[in-house]
């Protein structure tokens, strides 16, 4: 699917959003993060969304780290093989599966921009220090670091369970909780420094700030993966009420949830 039509898809998943010039937006709560990527004609959006959030999360801490999705494109066709999909398609919880089993690079040594004939990186290099991409993933991202939550109403509430999309060729099972939940708990996390994964039946970003505007209409702050040529330098000010007609699941660290 092409990027053009990604944009229409998402903006009509938030009818009301257009960005007019002459809305002005003040920033609650604004976290740190690395420059806007751009996943171009990719259908990749669910792994930049996760390791856009994966990287504030460093940021937050102290600890940068800028981390390619370029790579994973590279690892998806071996992975997906076990599931006889061609799909490029997926859930956030993917790229969690994915690093786990090949690791992860660098964005400097994988650009967005890299061609088809740039070698897989079989090492990562940091402050003299040599990792295999596992090794670094792990540094990074540690085994079940993250706690995936999705509201499935007509399933018991608080155990996990399957999310019926397409985009789950994997059969991952999410932690189900009722909508209020959902959006409790990501205003916590933003609200105590964490940045949170979102994702729709379209399209995946990370929620890495609160706005509101002069009619004091509340916003969170998303990170898109469309580049930074895109009005407010990449980011989408998504009115919360929209955030959560179409929500399939949302991502944060445990520490986030429990905090």
């Amino acid at each position: 699917m092409k990027q053009l039509l990604y944009a229409l898809l998402l903006l009509a998943a938030m009818t009301g959003c257009q960005h007019k010039s002459e809305k002005t937006y003040v920033h609650d709560i604004l976290l740190p993060m690395t420059p806007v990527k751009n996943q171009g004609s990719s259908q990749l959006c669910w792994a930049y969304a996760m390791l856009a959030t994966i990287e504030t999360e460093h940021l937050v801490r102290g600890d940068s780290v800028n981390l390619s999705a370029t790579y994973v494109g590279r690892m998806l066709p071996a992975y997906r093989k076990a599931y006889r999909t061609n799909s490029e398609r997926a859930m956030c919880q993917t790229l969690l599966n994915i690093i786990s089993r090949y690791g992860i690079v660098g964005y400097d040594v994988m650009p967005d921009d890299a061609t088809a004939d740039l070698p897989t990186p079989r090492y990562v290099f940091m402050l003299g220090a040599r990792y295999t991409p596992r090794e670094f993933a792990h540094s990074v991202c540690a085994p079940n670091e993250y706690i995936a939550m999705t509201c499935q109403p007509n399933t018991p509430y608080y155990i996990y369970t399957e999310v019926p999309i397409a985009d789950n060729w994997e059969h991952n099972r999410l932690l189900n909780v009722p909508m209020d939940t959902l959006r409790s708990r990501t205003d916590r996390a933003l609200k105590n420094r964490h940045p949170v994964c979102w994702e729709n039946s379209r399209h995946a970003m990370a929620i890495v700030g609160l706005a509101h505007d002069q009619q004091q209409r509340r916003y969170y702050v998303m990170k898109n993966s469309w580049g930074s040529k895109q009005p407010h330098g990449g980011l989408v000010y998504m009115p919360c009420e929209e955030a959560w007609r179409d929500v399939v699941a949302i991502y944060m660290t445990h520490a986030a949830y429990e905090e």
